[in-house]
């Protein structure tokens, strides 16, 4: 069996993307991980090449900024590292910027790619999401960050990115039929230093709207306000190992009172809902999840 991980990136250390802790998580399933670096206004390409020059394979691509609607680069530049890998690579493992794998599930994954390596009904696996914000201590609680994704795809050329590059989809739009992998990304993107993080919101936002949406959706300051979110918890698992440093680097404080949550009414009773039947009505799901 052999396993290419693909990913992309641009100006990570302008943005301060922890894509080399992104890349190291998932080389220990990977015989090689393909990186498309886009143009970049800081050191990124220099910072790629640095993570392992034996199993990373870097393709320098372009961005185009004319496609602003709906985060559809993203995708593109997704697909060019998907195709860029090895053709008798049986599985590609995807992973973004800002995402990191645990390593907890090495093994379940790894036994997951064997188990349906050769079964047809399989297009990819299935990862659950931790999705931290504000520091490494908080994660989402709010039913608006997805619970899970699909971050293993089988190395088949009529799977492609979807929208905006969270998920896939297969030839005809059709989503992928998938089985869990045992494994758990913690995903980071809106953990960054409150300057660097209104930075990137006006930066990133430019890849769904026009300057207009943007001017009046995001706030005109010098530093984000983590404290404009509805729901959080307290994170009491561990990180990464390949994150560990990056946590003890943290230099700005966040704190959020977690008794203080401020669901919507909406959410308020489709949890309920689900308390009563196990169902999260309305969910979105970007895939088949094969129960048999």
């Amino acid at each position: 069996m052999k396993v290419s991980g693909f990913s992309f990136i641009r100006n990570a250390v302008l943005y301060d993307y922890p894509i080399v802790e992104a890349v190291r998580s998932i080389l220990p399933l990977c015989d090689e991980v393909v990186v498309a670096v886009g143009k970049s206004e800081d050191g990124t390409l220099e910072l790629v090449q640095s993570i392992d020059p034996q199993k990373v394979k870097i393709i320098e691509t372009t961005w185009d900024d004319s496609l602003r609607q709906g985060g559809r680069v993203l995708a593109e530049e997704t697909d060019k590292a998907f195709k860029a890998i090895s053709s008798d690579a049986d599985w590609g493992f995807y992973i973004q910027g800002d995402e990191v794998f645990h390593e907890s599930g090495i093994s379940q994954v790894r036994q997951a790619m064997e188990r349906h390596q050769h079964d047809e009904r399989v297009d990819g696996l299935l990862f659950d999401f931790l999705h931290f914000y504000g520091s490494y201590q908080y994660v989402g609680e709010s039913w608006r960050w997805y619970r899970r994704e699909v971050r293993i795809v089988k190395n088949d050329p009529f799977i492609f990115s979807y929208r905006d590059a969270q998920g896939f989809r297969r030839g005809g739009g059709k989503k992928l039929r998938v089985r869990h992998s045992g494994g758990i990304i913690h995903h980071y993107g809106w953990v960054k230093p409150p300057r660097s993080m209104q930075q990137k919101q006006l930066t990133f936002n430019k890849l769904w709207h026009d300057d207009k949406w943007v001017e009046s959706n995001i706030p005109q300051t010098t530093e984000w306000d983590y404290q404009n979110v509805d729901a959080l918890r307290p994170f009491e698992g561990e990180h990464p190992s390949v994150m560990k440093e990056r946590v003890a680097r943290q230099n700005w404080s966040f704190d959020f009172d977690t008794q203080k949550n401020s669901l919507s009414a909406k959410e308020k009773l489709k949890r309920w809902a689900a308390g009563l039947t196990g169902i999260r009505f309305g969910e979105y799901k970007n895939y088949i999840l094969l129960n048999d």
